[in-house]
Parts: structure tokens; sequence; C-alpha cells
């Protein structure tokens, strides 16, 4: 992969506006530059990853660590992802791997030995000198994939059958980095299991030629001397999937079963100190349960002025229902501030909504359908959002708010016409049979790297 260009200083009066025209010259391959001010803004660049070995590694008893419901079909979930890849090159959106990213990155000496050295300082002797030597390639593949213990080992658990275990969830790049104004936030995961995604992330950030003089807001597991760092029960923990980046304003950071008060209190700190960055932060509290792991689980915009939502916990004043807490973050004290209503108190702030329900107005099709990823689109402009093909009650409910729905299948053969720089509102359904057993939709699997201005 060849990087076209040079990295740009974008400022909100700067020479962004030129990059953006230029940008659909310039072809897939261009990449280095990083800005992203909403949920919604046309789509230039993300970051994706095809899964890999790691999924077809994976056996029964890592399930529940990972929150997965059961073992991928490899084979389909990589058919469904190449689908998801050839639209956004079809649209004109460029799309890069995280495995050739580190690949890249691995190829400098330098990398590779921080890596390894904050990975696996302890590992056995022969499997760290066969990384040590090996092809960029191969150790990426290895980081990612997990490397088995010998053959004759008849163990039934993680330990048992890997030196190093595969990273299913890699395919979530969501999650292990946010991506910020023109800067990179790195997650504190809240499981061991997903601990190395963000390491590798970091690397990448910190060497790959490209990226490597992006602005790091926060990296919370690295000590500082003005910021120690707390372990144990007070671990800082929070996710990429319980960000949405609303505006240039306004951040809302769900306060989950992944996301702790410590976390946030980090990433309140963190958004504080960034130079003209954000004002609000709106701090949403969702109940701790295995449905709802992330805040773009039960909401994510989809409009200038509409966002899905799962309504008993977003719009309903059941026992369900979020709570809501606002953090002014140009205030000496950071101390959040309840408000009522999810909605209302982004409204308040200059992002107003309309709702669309996640699996219509029947409470028994809302749950089904949040729980095969319903409230978690992914916008590619605005009104232009891409969709599980499952999830058949939110479509209908999309197409009574005006919204034309088109397969992935059509798309890509051109009988049915999308132009991402003259947005109408459009849903582009996904094939997910397999890939949405996974547990996470299309805003999961993409941390969009590059979105114009709204």
């Amino acid at each position: 992969m060849t990087a076209i260009g040079r990295r740009a200083s974008f400022s909100r009066t700067g020479y962004y506006p030129i990059v953006a025209m230029l940008w659909p010259l310039m072809g897939r391959k261009v990449y280095g530059m990083v800005r992203v001010t909403s949920e919604i803004g046309r789509l230039r660049q993300v970051l994706v990853h095809q899964p890999g070995p790691e999924v077809d590694r994976m056996v029964p008893s890592m399930m529940e660590e990972l929150l997965f419901d059961d073992i991928l079909f490899g084979e389909e979930a990589r058919r469904e992802h190449k689908i998801f890849r050839d639209l956004l090159h079809h649209l004109g959106v460029g799309w890069l791997d995280i495995q050739d990213l580190l690949v890249e990155t691995l190829n400098q000496p330098q990398a590779r030995e921080t890596l390894l050295r904050s990975l696996f300082e302890g590992l056995e002797p022969g499997i760290w000198q066969s990384l040590e030597e090996a092809s960029a390639e191969d150790v990426a593949r290895g980081l990612a994939g997990g490397i088995r213990v010998g053959q004759e080992e008849r163990g039934l658990d993680a330990q048992d059958l890997f030196e190093i275990p595969p990273l299913p969830n890699w395919c979530f790049q969501r999650d292990p980095q946010v991506i910020v104004g023109e800067g990179v936030i790195f997650s504190s995961m809240a499981t061991p299991a997903r601990w190395r995604e963000v390491v590798l992330a970091r690397t990448i950030f910190q060497f790959h030629p490209e990226y490597m003089n992006v602005p790091v807001y926060l990296d919370p597991v690295m000590p500082r001397l003005d910021r120690p760092l707390p372990l144990g029960p007070r671990r800082p923990s929070f996710e990429g999937g319980d960000f949405l980046v609303l505006s240039t304003d306004v951040i809302a950071l769900g306060f989950s079963e992944r996301t702790n008060r410590t976390g946030i209190r980090q990433v309140a700190r963190a958004l504080a100190a960034i130079p003209e960055g954000p004002r609000w932060l709106i701090v949403i509290g969702i109940p701790h349960r295995r449905a709802y792991m992330h805040l773009d689980t039960i909401m994510t915009p989809i409009d200038r002025n509409a966002c899905l939502v799962f309504p008993p916990v977003i719009l309903d004043q059941g026992p369900q229902r979020a709570t809501v807490h606002e953090i002014d973050l140009r205030s000496k004290d950071l101390r959040p501030t309840p408000k009522s209503g999810v909605l209302r108190a982004l409204k308040a702030r200059g992002v107003d909504l309309e709702p669309i329900p996640c699996g219509g107005n029947d409470p028994l099709h809302q749950q089904r359908e949040q729980w095969t990823d319903g409230a978690n689109a992914f916008a590619l402009a605005p009104g232009v959002i891409t969709m599980y093909d499952r999830n058949l009650r939110t479509t209908e409910a999309l197409a009574k708010k005006g919204f034309r729905v088109a397969t992935s299948e059509d798309v890509l053969a051109g009988r049915a016409e999308i132009d991402l720089d003259n947005p109408e509102r459009a849903c582009i359904l996904l094939p997910s049979h397999e890939i949405s057993r996974a547990r996470g939709g299309p805003h999961c699997l993409t941390q969009p790297l590059m979105r114009d201005p709204v």
C-alpha cells in the first residue's frame, strides 16, 4: 500500500475544504489525515478490519469473555464484510484495513521491539525469537489471529490451546480508538481479552509514518507523573462504542457496562484540554445489561435531524430509561449536572434529533431488532445509512420517514443509484446472517478517519 499526498494540518478555517474537493481524485490509498466532527458528515475514509483467522480459531469457551453468542463461520462473515467494503469503494469512500497498517508499522524494527516488549515480556523464548525474526506480515497475523501451542495439547480453554490467543473482536474497529476532531483517544477496554487491541492501535499511531503525528488526546493506560494509573476497582474503562461525536461542540458518552465513572472523568479532563475542542459532554447512563453493551447499540444519528433509538431506554419513562448528566468542558469544575431526557438535553445544546424507533412501534419487535443491531446504523453521508438487512421493522420505520431502501447488491450492480455528494435519504441494507452473530452492527465495524464538516 502506498500513501499518496502529504499530511495536512487542518483547522476550521484552513484548507480542509480543498482537500475534501480533491479527495475523490486521490483514490482509496490516500491516508494519514484524520478529522471527525460528527457522526453523519460525508464519509471520506474509514478504518475497518475483515474478520480473519482470529474468528476461525475461536472456541466456545472464549465466547463469554468476548461477548460473542456463537462461534462464527469465518468464510461467510468474510463474504458479508467484503460486500460492505465493496459498497464503500463503489460509493467513493476510502477504507483502510487495520491489519495492513499494522504490517506497515511492524516493518520498522523499533515499532516491533516496543510492541513485543509491551505485550509479551514473559513469553516463551522460542516464541519470542520467532516473532523477532518473522516477517511483518507473519507477526501481524500472529498478533491478531493467535499462535497455537503444540498440536498434542488437548485442553479446552484458550490458555491450553494458544501461546497468544486470537482477537475475534478486532473486526469491531469502533472500540479500540476514537477519532475526535483532529486527534485520537485510545480506549481503556473493560475486559483483559481486548486490551491487546488498544496496544496494537497505539503502536500504529506511535510509529506508522502517516499517523505518528496525529495528536493523542488521551492514552489512559500509560501512567504519567500528573496522572497516576489507577488499578483494581478504580481502573478506568471506556470503549469507543460508547462515544458519539455529535457536533464540533457536543460529545455523547455512554455510562454502560463497558464505561465506568473513572473512565468518564478521564475522558472529560482530556476533552476539556483540547484547544478549541468540544464544549459539552452529555453522559447517558444506560442499563448495565448484556443487550446494551454500548451506547451505539441503542442510539445512532442517521441525519442532521434524526436518529435511530431503542425507545425503552432513550424515550420511555419506564424502569429502563436512561439517566442524563451534562458536563461543561469549559468550566473549571467538571462536575456533572443532572438533566431530564436524552433528546431534550441534546436539543438544548443544538443537536435536535427526531427519534425513529428501532423495530417500529411494537415493543416485541423493538427488543428483537435491538438485539440484532437495528439501532446500530452507520452514516455514509447525511441521511444515507447502512444497516443490517435482517431488521425488517426498523427498515419499515425508516421508509415511513422518507428513506429509500435499497440492498447493497442492487447498489453494486447499478440497479439503485446513491450519490453521497448530493445525498437524499436512503438506507442501504447489508447482508448480515453471519456477521451479526458477533453482536455488533455497521457502526461497530467502523472507525471513521475523515468526514466532511456538517
